[in-house]
């Protein structure tokens, strides 16, 4: 090989290097200051709330009684800093304590708005002391995110309807607990009484049952209609691995729309469907509005910014109006799921109220068919070990097992391509530089011998899919988040956090995320070149250098990547390993590992020598 190709190989592999270097220091890093400063900023600034556009007349509404005016908004938020919502203002006077063994928080009288929900059995961070997460926050908190519901009344006389600024009255020392469902009334003085019934089941699912009493003279035509809230963009974990923003299935089909979309629209994305669903959802939680499944709506997804600052909002309005006769009752029922993306609550949600694609609430991405699979092999072992680290261990057992005919079909072949090596050298002195004839010899030889040249990247193409899966799985699913594994490893959904260049924390000083190259990459990288030298070099030299250095580049890679898939790589390569180790012995291949690792080094050294020669 000459000293430009030399040259440029080596450049190129600095260079793609570099790249990820540079990616992490003058985008990621920003990036995540960005987001955290992003984050500082919403804990003081002061949220305001908007006036959104009113909603299109629904579809089938009955002519001579279209709903009129706008669904009611959240009036103007005092011009003060928002301030911090504790779990002792979820006590206070015109507020009815919500209390589960998954939530804790409260609903506002006033607007009957779901305005305050903590997660009890999830928190911010590893550490058992952190504070538990806040789903929901009023909107004068630093934390506004919350849900509305409501009537649109329509026809030439409207009746007065309750708006976010109406006070319901409860029943004198009223919780909403599972076994308490809460029931609000409101009259409107001209003969409507509202009265709204609101339980919640052991896990994060309000049923809203709604009820109309006309007791006057005139008739009344009222659409139901639910809206989520959301001000200021939020920090993003997900990146682009899954998706975080507004989300719905409508009309049979799944809508995943990011902050930045709506951002840039002029007016909301609406859409017309029969049942569905629709809310916001972030990495881990979500809240989610469910209207009836055989009623026709029409839902809205929009940013709505008033002083520079977003308020997201999701919304759907029934395109089926509730027709009040004098002396008739009329009733419309909806559920609100706010909470944790629990796997198996999520799925039972979806069996239980007919949700449609509701379990696409968790984004499983492109391999769906392969990642929810891996989620419930790894459940299924987690039950029996209570360890998803080892669960993870488990089923790379498993996975090798399935792939096991394929992967012992190219082992077998890459031993025989070992056996062939005498012959294949002496064709290459053969033919020295004739590379075309040289080829041919070798496919010609290939052919006589029955060997496939290729199938040694089998195992790892085979691998690929499953990869992702997994990162899926690690990543996205709540069940891995602050999962342990066991010594320093915590959380096997984040990345392994020693590193080599404090000695992983011998040394008392913490160094930039980039240089983060821990315990268990360091492993991978182990495991890749050993698996790597059970064969020879490849005779030419530029594959020779690619594969000699590709085991760091995937250590200094994967090293910001989950530790779960970290170490589902390690393992399984120890396996591979293994398995190939048996697959030569018993082919007669003589396995020369040690002399192939020296060859590399050697290779290396000489390559240096080689280049420092043409160079003078």
């Amino acid at each position: 090989m000459d000293k430009d190709t030399n040259k440029n190989l080596i450049l190129a592999l600095v260079l793609s290097l570099g790249v990820l270097i540079a990616w992490e220091l003058f985008y990621g890093l920003p990036k995540m200051r960005e987001q955290q400063a992003q984050e500082a900023a919403q804990q003081q600034a002061q949220t305001e709330a908007g006036t959104p556009a009113a909603p299109a007349a629904p579809d089938g509404a009955v002519p001579s009684a279209t709903p009129g005016g706008a669904i009611p908004q959240p009036g103007a938020a005092a011009a003060v800093p928002g301030v911090t919502f504790t779990e002792q203002d979820s006590k206070s006077s015109g507020r009815i304590e919500i209390v589960t063994d998954n939530l804790s928080g409260s609903l506002n009288l006033k607007g009957a708005r779901f305005d305050d929900l903590r997660l009890v059995n999830y928190r911010e961070k590893v550490d058992p002391d952190s504070p538990v997460i806040t789903l929901l926050g009023p909107e004068n908190s630093t934390t506004p995110f919350y849900v509305d519901e409501g009537w649109i009344a329509a026809g030439n006389k409207k009746p007065k309807v309750p708006d976010t600024n109406t006070v319901w009255t409860a029943a004198e020392g009223a919780k909403l607990t599972p076994k308490t469902p809460v029931t609000l009334t409101w009259d409107n003085g001209e003969g409507l009484t509202f009265r709204r019934t609101i339980s919640i089941d052991d896990g994060y699912m309000f049923t809203i049952s709604r009820e109309v009493r006309n007791t006057g003279t005139e008739p009344a035509v009222l659409f139901p209609y639910s809206q989520v809230s959301r001000h200021n963009t939020p920090v993003i974990e997900g990146f682009f691995i899954l998706h975080e923003g507004l989300v719905g299935v409508l009309d049979g089909e799944l809508e995943e729309i990011d902050y930045s979309d709506v951002q840039e629209e002029k007016k909301p994305q609406e859409f017309n469907s029969t049942g569905g669903w629709m809310g916001i959802t972030d990495k881990y939680w979500a809240v989610v509005l469910v209207p009836d499944q055989n009623k026709k709506l029409k839902a809205r997804f929009g940013d709505y910014p008033v002083a520079g600052k977003d308020i997201y909002r999701v919304d759907y309005l029934s395109g089926e109006g509730l027709s009040i006769a004098p002396g008739a009752t009329a009733k419309s029922q909806g559920r609100l799921f706010a909470g944790a993306k629990v796997v198996d609550l999520v799925d039972g949600y979806a069996e239980k109220f007919k949700i449609q694609n509701f379990d696409l609430l968790i984004d499983w991405g492109w391999f769906y068919f392969i990642t929810k699979p891996m989620f419930f092999l790894l459940q299924f072992f987690h039950g029996l070990v209570g360890n998803f680290g080892v669960a993870i261990i488990l089923a790379t057992v498993v996975i090798k097992l399935v792939f096991f005919p394929l992967a012992n079909k190219s082992y077998v072949s890459m031993s025989k391509m070992k056996m062939l090596q005498p012959e294949m050298q002496k064709i290459k002195e053969r033919f020295g530089d004739d590379r075309q004839r040289q080829q041919q010899a070798m496919m010609e030889l290939y052919k006589k011998e029955k060997v496939n040249p290729i199938s040694g990247c089998l195992p790892v193409v085979i691998q690929i899919p499953v990869f992702f899966a997994l990162y899926k799985v690690l990543f996205g699913t709540i069940d891995m988040r602050h999962a342990p594994f066991v010594g320093w490893i915590q959380d096997l959904s984040a990345k392994d956090p020693t590193t080599l260049f404090n000695l992983f924390g011998l040394l008392p000083y913490s160094v930039p995320d980039f240089m983060i190259i821990g315990v268990w990459p360091i492993i991978m990288g182990v495991t890749m070149f050993i698996q790597m030298k059970l064969n020879p070099a490849p005779p030419d030299p530029i594959q020779a250098q690619i594969f000699a250095w590709m085991p760091l580049f995937f250590t200094f890679l994967l090293a910001s990547f989950p530790a779960g898939l970290v170490i589902y790589w390690a393992w399984n390569n120890t396996l591979s390993v293994t398995q190939q180790y048996v697959i030569m012995r018993r082919q007669g291949v003589k396995v020369e590992l040690w002399k192939n690792m020296a060859d590399t080094f050697t290779f290396l050294k000489n390559l240096r020598k080689k280049d420092a020669k043409e160079a003078e």
